[in-house]
């Protein structure tokens, strides 16, 4: 990887900032709101049953996973977020792992979030990422994600009293991405992000007629460590 940040460099600077990200990010805005019209548009009439979604690199899960159904499951690289999480969201699931290879069967998740996630990831394994969320969606989930306005790929010092990775493809490129992973009804919203600023997100629906194109991960559903929420 450019830069000089591989994914341990990675894993281990969000274990360093971890704190200091949880504690400037603002637990409401319009970008949390979003999440009720993610589960507004996964609800069944007369079914009593949540919807079972994954939150992709939840973090302390203040923003995100507090918002999703009691069960939901919370997936990050770093073990110092998962910490913080298993104490604000203390029902969720919590998973150690990659969203490069993430350790779940296919089709377990009627809904995905990633907010400010993938663009942590060196930009040339994004479509490995798609094909990941598109892996574990049942035909029909929904994804909500962060679009990232640029094509960049930095690391930027200082950046909550660390260093952090950056790269994305561009705006354009991204939702062409989606698409090729077998996501239709790509919509586009923007909302106020955790730190104060205007983001755009984008809803995407698993196209249900398309087998998603994606390699199963060597990785298996017991190769995750999972904090238990309930634990130390």
């Amino acid at each position: 990887m450019a830069f000089d940040m591989d994914r341990n460099a990675v894993r281990r600077a969000w274990d360093e900032v971890a704190e200091t990200y949880a504690a400037r990010r603002d637990p409401d805005g319009s970008d949390a709101a979003l999440v009720g019209d993610l589960l507004d548009s996964l609800s069944t009439p007369g079914s009593a049953d949540a919807p079972r979604v994954l939150d992709v690199g939840c973090g302390d899960g203040a923003r995100t996973l507090a918002n999703l159904p009691p069960g939901s499951v919370g997936l990050d690289v770093s073990r110092r977020g998962l910490d913080l999480a298993s104490e604000t969201v203390p029902d969720a699931r919590l998973v150690h792992g990659e969203m490069t290879a993430l350790p779940f069967g296919d089709d377990r998740f009627d809904g995905i979030t990633a907010y400010h996630a993938v663009f942590h990831v060196d930009r040339e394994r994004h479509p490995e990422v798609y094909a990941g969320f598109a892996r574990v969606l049942r035909p029909g989930g929904r994804l909500l994600m962060t679009l990232p306005s640029g094509r960049f790929e930095t690391v930027r010092r200082g950046w909550m009293g660390g260093r952090m990775f950056f790269s994305a493809p561009g705006r354009e490129r991204t939702l062409d991405q989606l698409r090729a992973a077998g996501f239709t009804d790509v919509e586009t919203t923007t909302a106020t992000d955790p730190l104060g600023s205007s983001t755009e997100f984008v809803f995407a629906t698993l196209d249900p007629d398309r087998a998603a194109e994606a390699d199963t991960s060597e990785a298996g559903e017991t190769d995750a460590t999972e904090t238990d929420p309930n634990g130390p």
